[in-house]
């Protein structure tokens, strides 16, 4: 075998591919693990994904699963505060996360 790859050319195997190296479904494996492993890494590097101070009526409605007439009416009964620019309805990411985790937003919202 030594002969074999003495022949190749004066080429060093070590740390080169050949056009006619086989693989084995080991090498595949550790090239798996190798990969995940380097994802994880750059992953791990990036900075968190910022959230969005300000949420639009769908985003809301998808984040309490409530129907449009259902936000429209927490709103004008005052249990969703909201800013209104242009004809576009805002809500304050930061205001919504705090009534969820008080026990009045439930309360309300069982009541509405």
């Amino acid at each position: 075998m030594e002969n074999f790859n003495n022949n190749m050319g004066g080429a060093s195997t070590r740390g080169s591919v050949l056009r006619d190296q086989l693989l084995t479904v080991q090498d595949m494996i550790d090239f798996k693990q190798q990969l995940i492993a380097e994802i994880k890494e750059l992953l791990s590097h990036q900075s968190p994904k910022q959230e969005k101070k300000w949420l639009k009526a769908f985003e809301i409605r998808q984040m309490l699963r409530l129907s449009p007439g259902k936000l429209q009416y927490l709103r004008d009964k005052g249990v969703i505060p909201f800013k209104k620019l242009g004809g576009v309805t805002y809500y304050d990411m930061e205001q919504i996360q705090q009534l969820m985790e008080s026990d009045t937003f439930n309360q309300k919202l069982k009541l509405a």
